[in-house]
């Protein structure tokens, strides 16, 4: 029995049930089918018909929905695939990251009740910071700190956790220190006088003794693991078959530190081919779309690599390894290297 729009108590009718209604809705709209089985997906719906599926993103993360679209039509036997999403530039995203894989799917741009094919967006671009914010680089680097791109933003880590971050103002560029915004914005109240190299320098002290290897746990070993074990390969990128490995920032960036946001790199590996290494950790279906999107984006072609812990390698991230047009490979790590869990 499909679920009911409405709970038993008579309450008000929960998430799901009101995608579930959405996206019935919108199939017997457009194309006829009234008697679907309709079933939970994180966040949205998904209805079947035969062999055609249909999934509608929810509005939290809609750009992410992809892998547990593609995961959840080979688990139903889905040949055509049709991904319904409400948000226009996720739809464009989405549509990008479609056409990477074999299985056959429309994305549909929703507008209310009407629905036109989302055009996929074109490979992502990335914005360099400003020759004002530039000078500060030699300061992160004499830090001896990872010093990362991201949105137009130079970003000093220490094993993968921002640290500082150069923020632009015009022609105008200054340090700020901390752990994510609201951390930067009390490390400055509370060290105004310290002069940038002593406040990073004290900022980097706290983080190095919490994200070590055995750590006891702590929230500074827990935030961010993708981006650890990214900092681990960038030190020592043998482990992936690569000689050399920069860190660069992904197709879609992530808006904080609580985000799950795999972390990417490009180099050369053993053979002189150009290498692009996804990490990941825990599990998240929308690794392999998310590593497919940045290899678009940085190196087109090139030997696309997924690392993570051997306890996240699960059977639907291979399967969906191998959907791709150009297949990745997987590459796991041993468990325990990072803080304790």
């Amino acid at each position: 029995m499909e679920p009911s729009s409405t709970p038993r108590d008579g309450g008000p009718p929960d998430r799901y049930s009101l995608y579930a209604a959405k996206l019935s809705a919108l199939v017997r709209d457009r194309w006829g089918i009234d008697n679907g089985r309709r079933s939970p997906f994180p966040g949205g719906a998904t209805l079947r018909s035969g062999t055609v599926g249909w999934v509608l993103a929810g509005r939290d993360h809609p750009h992410r929905c992809l892998g547990g679209a593609l995961a959840w039509a080979r688990q139903q036997s889905v040949a055509e695939l049709h991904v319904l999403v409400d948000d226009p530039a996720a739809a464009a995203v989405v549509a990008r990251r479609a056409s990477l894989f074999t299985l056959p799917s429309t994305v549909w741009r929703l507008d209310g009740r009407a629905m036109s094919l989302a055009r996929p967006a074109p490979p992502a671009t990335f914005e360099a910071p400003p020759p004002v914010a530039e000078l500060f680089r030699p300061l992160l680097v004499a830090a001896g700190i990872e010093v990362v791109t991201e949105q137009g933003e130079l970003l000093g880590e220490v094993r993968g956790l921002e640290v500082a971050r150069v923020v632009s103002d015009g022609d105008d560029a200054r340090l700020e220190v901390g752990v994510g915004r609201f951390d930067r914005e009390a490390f400055a109240l509370m060290n105004a006088d310290l002069p940038d190299v002593d406040a990073l320098a004290k900022a980097i002290a706290t983080v190095s003794g919490h994200r070590q290897p055995g750590a006891l746990r702590h929230q500074l070993n827990q935030l961010v693991p993708e981006r650890w074990l990214r900092s681990d390969l960038l030190a020592d990128p043998s482990p992936v078959g690569a000689v050399e490995l920069e860190a660069v920032e992904s197709a879609v960036p992530r808006r904080n530190l609580t985000e799950p946001a795999p972390a990417t790199a490009v180099g050369i590996d053993r053979d002189g081919r150009a290498i692009v290494v996804t990490c990941s950790s825990g599990v998240d279906l929308d690794l392999v779309p998310t590593a497919a999107d940045d290899r678009l984006a940085h190196q087109p072609g090139s030997r696309l690599v997924l690392a993570l812990p051997e306890r996240d390698v699960l059977p639907v991230t291979r399967a969906l390894a191998r959907d791709l047009i150009d297949e990745a490979e997987i590459v796991t790590v041993p468990d325990g290297w990072h803080g304790r869990a």
